[in-house]
């Protein structure tokens, strides 16, 4: 088996995310095979860490996916692989439960992985000890392997906190990371600055492998492997067709499950690729698929692509089949407002897109489906997740919804997912796991339409 880590932390912001990528990018440089995950709804650190790996992320989700189907994805993406980095989010045993089974600390039990806790040491020396004792003594079947300390002030800084740890606790230090300006990424309200709307990102990862490599034991981490296999996880049966779907992919729209582009291409869809930010039409497609992002950092960029917003609009009113997740409802909407200044968009959703400065939407949703969803054979209730701070004004009072919110905000509290022609756009972001197999039911619709 290969060595598993799961990085986490005692609380969010301690530098699970650089930590990760810059061991990612170390074991590469030694021309190892990563294979990267992170725990929970993200788009934005997958994407860092898809670029620091060299290979894709994969999101493990409690609140969307089975257990059998967190090992079987896990599994599968593990077998060929040197070594798996599994980002946690927030910290060891926060969740949604007060009394747990969806926190970090479930996820790398059920994995077998051993966790590494990495350690925000500003402002704390011999506090280190209690702090790691409670994190062992609180559930004693969770493997803390090792501690990494991060933000580390100096030599005698990282000499009080390893002596600390060595009197009071029998857990490994492999690294103690010194602060550091280079080791920080630019924030957003999202969180990370996502690294495909950075030209630098590249020039960061491989920095920071370097710092890694230099302040953290690799061959020591390399020596964690998981104590017992998983159960064999069989590849998706691979069909055919013969459709193509066009999906934005650029600086403005990067917000798509590795899992579900894979959903396409296990069903023979060819997955082509489009900048909305240069490209003057739609590549000849027989869907549409615009996934979420920041369109609000690119208006300008994506309202002066008349030709594209003229020939997207067209081709939906014309009946192409499209699906559209937050960003991409903002895109097809009559415009964007953002601080103060407002830019035309495509227009076809009748409303009018306006960010905020506080989140509209944040978390997880649970949808039911009304009867005229255009889709067949959707799941009764829908796990999902939304993340937005803009909503929609001025919206057309005909605006026909296919879902009810039991969970959520979607667009107005009540309801989501917008339909206008054969588009379905929604705030929420699906993922083609449990019972929400959307991938299969969007392109069947495509085959319905076409024929």
């Amino acid at each position: 088996m290969p060595s598993s880590i799961y990085l986490s932390a005692a609380h969010k912001s301690s530098g699970k995310t650089v930590v990760s990528l810059g061991l990612c990018a170390a074991f590469k440089a030694q021309s190892l095979k990563v294979a990267a995950f992170k725990k929970g709804p993200d788009y934005i650190d997958p994407l860092w860490l898809t670029q620091a790996s060299g290979n894709p992320c994969y999101n493990l989700d409690f609140y969307t996916m089975s257990k059998d189907e967190i090992i079987s994805l896990y599994g599968r993406h593990i077998s060929s692989s040197d070594i798996a980095i599994i980002e946690g989010n927030k910290g060891l045993y926060d969740g949604m439960s007060v009394t747990g089974g969806d926190a970090n600390a479930d996820m790398a039990k059920l994995l077998n992985s051993s966790v590494i806790l990495v350690i925000d040491a500003t402002g704390i020396t011999r506090g280190v000890a209690p702090l790691l004792k409670g994190y062992q003594v609180f559930d004693a079947e969770v493997n803390i392997a090792g501690v990494i300390l991060n933000k580390v002030a100096g030599e005698r800084h990282e000499s009080k906190l390893i002596q600390a740890i060595e009197h009071y606790t029998d857990i490994p230090v492999l690294g103690a990371i010194r602060r550091s300006k280079d080791l920080a990424i630019d924030e957003r309200h999202l969180g990370l600055v996502p690294a495909n709307e950075s030209a630098q990102s590249q020039i960061f990862i491989d920095s920071t492998a370097k710092i890694i490599a230099n302040q953290v034991d690799l061959e020591k981490i390399l020596s964690f492997n998981n104590e017992k296999p998983l159960a064999n996880t069989p590849a998706p049966i691979t069909s055919t067709s013969n459709l193509t779907i066009a999906v934005a992919k650029d600086q403005a729209f990067g917000f798509y499950y590795q899992d579900d582009v894979d959903a396409f291409k296990s069903l023979g869809v060819r997955v082509v690729y489009f900048d909305t930010l240069k490209t003057p039409k739609l590549p000849k497609c027989d869907g549409l698929f615009i996934g979420g992002g920041f369109p609000e950092m690119q208006l300008q960029a994506l309202s002066t692509n008349t030709s594209l917003l003229n020939d997207i609009k067209l081709k939906i009113e014309q009946g192409l089949p499209t699906y559209a997740e937050c960003g991409g409802l903002m895109y097809l909407s009559r415009k964007i407002t953002y601080q103060g200044k407002s830019h035309k968009m495509a227009g076809v959703i009748q409303a009018d897109t306006v960010m905020t400065p506080k989140p509209i939407g944040r978390g997880y949703v649970q949808l039911e489906p009304c009867n005229d969803h255009p889709w067949k054979k959707v799941a009764n209730k829908i796990y999902a997740h939304e993340f937005h701070y803009s909503k929609l004004e001025n919206i057309n009072p005909k605006t026909r919804y296919v879902y009810k919110v039991l969970r959520g905000v979607g667009v107005d509290n009540k309801h989501d997912g917008i339909l206008a022609y054969n588009l379905l756009a929604t705030y929420a972001h699906l993922r083609n796991v449990g019972n929400n197999h959307w991938v299969k039911q969007f392109v069947n619709f495509i085959h319905h339409v076409r024929s």
